[in-house]
Parts: structure tokens; C-alpha cells; sequence
């Protein structure tokens, strides 16, 4: 499964990846975001390899391997659960006048499990509603700090 979100965001390229890439925000768009801790490697670096906790309605543990670290232009992530298995590459892109275009594309490359195969069959839009609603609440807490 493959999808693609997409945002503006009412702010300079530089500012959006700095928000974006602080770990010490994720709980400011993430719903439910608990922890990381960083396992091996220099963070956000090629091959850097983390644990991040979220406890939405259940504890979910991922394990996140950089792919590729070029910040600004992108950054490629594989994330694995019990559950599933995914790739996630978010761009950036300067389109003038202090805004950003925020991209992710996103591929479920493995389902472990009948009930989350069956999820991702009959309803695949949820998982992309789960990537925009954090995209949304990432915008909303970006353009936010313009005030503060």
C-alpha cells in the first residue's frame, strides 16, 4: 500500500525542518507521542537507529532506521512494528514567500497478522487519514510559533 499527503506550511523551509526534525516537539503534533530513545548511531543520520513509544488508544513500540538524512530536501525512514512495516520519505520544499510545500510518501511494504491485513484491505484511507491529521496538527503547531 502507497499513498502521498501533502501540506503548506505558512513558513520559511528553513524554520519548518527545524520544528519538524526536534524531537523535543513531537508531542506538540503527534497524538499519543510518548518517547524516543536513540539505540545506535548519530540521531537523524544514515543508519541512526531509534525506539519511539506511542500510547494512542493502545502502547505501540516502532523501531525507526534512517534510510537517508539530506535535510532540508528529504529524509527517508524505515519503521517497524509487531504489526507492520513501512517507508516514509518527507520532503521539503521552499515555494517562496516564507512557505514550504511538507510531502510524505509513505509505503506499507509488510502486514504481519490476519487482523491488520484485513484493516489495511478494507479500510487503507485510514492509515493515510492518520498521516494528513499528524501533517494538519504539524502545520497548526509550526505556524503557531510565528506568535510566540
Amino acid at each position: 500500500m502507497k499513498y502521498t499527503c501533502r501540506i503548506e506550511i505558512d513558513l520559511p523551509i528553513d524554520k519548518v525542518v527545524e520544528l519538524w526534525s526536534d524531537e523535543h516537539y513531537f508531542k506538540e503534533w503527534q497524538d499519543g507521542f510518548q518517547s524516543i530513545k536513540h539505540l545506535s548511531g548519530t540521531p537523524n543520520t544514515n543508519g541512526a537507529k531509534s525506539k519511539i513509544t506511542i500510547n494512542a488508544k493502545q502502547k505501540i513500540e516502532l523501531i525507526e532506521t534512517i534510510i537517508s538524512s539530506n535535510l532540508p530536501k528529504e529524509k527517508i525512514a524505515l519503521y517497524e512494528h509487531i504489526h507492520m512495516t513501512n517507508t516514509q520519505t518527507s520532503r521539503f520544499k521552499d515555494i517562496g514567500n516564507n512557505k514550504t510545500i511538507y510531502t510524505s510518501d509513505v509505503e506499507y511494504i509488510k502486514f504481519n497478522g490476519f487482523m491488520i491485513k484485513l484493516m489495511a484491505k478494507l479500510f487503507p484511507n485510514k492509515f493515510k487519514q492518520q498521516s494528513q491529521k499528524w501533517m494538519n496538527q504539524f502545520k497548526e503547531f509550526a505556524e503557531g510559533t510565528k506568535t510566540q
